[in-house]
């Protein structure tokens, strides 16, 4: 007897990693379908892969950083107006070690970029979404939460 087909959301997972230094923020140049945009070091999770495991390697994909995350800064669910696919990410806060000398960057990587707030809330630069800046408003507010929290 044939099942009857279920009908449930599925949103992109997605990770990205908040790091300051010095009172900027590590950003990324990026192209997304033909325009330029800025974005914390950020990316899907894959098939068998822990959060933390994945914001470590996009860290180090995107920026060449070596990424160690302290807490977890928020959950966010965002509806791409120019999809109207959903995503849930996942952003946390730590440090960044070291770069290596001459990293390999992804393809849409254009470069890295420490970048004040202010800088990036001015509309000089065009965000790749609204979760840029939510993510640094709520690191900004010291709400964070244990790594403790997540399992598997």
């Amino acid at each position: 007897r044939p099942v009857a087909a279920v009908n449930y959301w599925a949103p992109h997972v997605t990770v990205a990693a908040v790091i300051e230094q010095a009172g900027k923020f590590l950003m990324v140049e990026e192209r997304v379908a033909g325009q330029t945009v800025f974005n914390q070091p950020a990316g899907h999770l894959e098939p068998g892969e822990s959060l933390i495991a994945a914001v470590i390697r996009e860290t180090r994909e995107e920026t060449g950083h070596v990424f160690v995350p302290s807490a977890l800064v928020g959950i966010y669910q965002y509806l791409s107006p120019e999809t109207n696919e959903p995503f849930l990410r996942f952003a946390f806060c730590g440090r960044a070690q070291a770069m290596a000398p001459q990293p390999t960057l992804d393809a849409d990587i254009i470069a890295a970029h420490w970048l004040d707030t202010d800088h990036l809330a001015s509309g000089a630069v065009r965000l790749r979404s609204a979760m840029v800046l939510e993510a640094i408003s709520d690191y900004r507010a010291a709400r964070f939460a244990s790594l403790e929290l997540l399992h598997g």
